[in-house]
């Protein structure tokens, strides 16, 4: 570290204490040339999550607007906000461990629509038919296909309405 008066890259420090609720290291130093002592804070260097567009465009990673989605996709149906928020945070907490700085919009869309499947059939299908862009009917049936072999004998469980 340089010393703000002489700018001699010779200091020690004389204390350490975390600082700002644990988010900082607080260092107190003096400079071995000029014995001035200063204060310098020392923070971890928050990188924004970065989201590659099919397009190759680049933009910040927003909860909201994956919230949005999923909140467009159950709308109407038997979802509380609270499983919602719960969802997205993990969409969110999975980006930010697999990723370093850029994620895929195709890796946010499937694990929304994982997250979805789990939480409400139709809502997974609602989402999927926009995210996929189904051509036809065919295609909707292709993705219905998994679903039905699934589905609960006696027609009532966690995702029937």
């Amino acid at each position: 570290m340089r010393c703000p008066r002489c700018k001699q890259d010779n200091d020690r420090v004389v204390d350490s204490r975390a600082a700002g609720e644990g988010a900082a290291i607080r260092r107190r130093r003096e400079c071995l040339q000029c014995f001035l002592r200063y204060t310098t804070y020392e923070r971890v260097e928050d990188t924004p999550l970065r989201v590659v567009k099919k397009s190759g465009e680049r933009t910040r990673f927003e909860r909201e607007r994956v919230l949005s989605g999923m909140m467009r996709a159950c709308e109407k149906l038997p979802v509380s906000a609270e499983q919602l928020e719960q969802a997205v945070a993990r969409v969110e907490a999975r980006c930010h461990e697999e990723y370093d700085r850029e994620v895929p919009s195709s890796v946010i869309g499937n694990l929304v629509m994982e997250e979805l499947k789990q939480l409400h059939q139709v809502a997974y299908v609602r989402f999927a038919s926009v995210y996929r862009e189904f051509k036809d009917v065919h295609q909707f049936l292709d993705e219905l296909k998994p679903i039905l072999e699934n589905k609960p004998a006696s027609g009532t469980g966690p995702n029937t309405p």
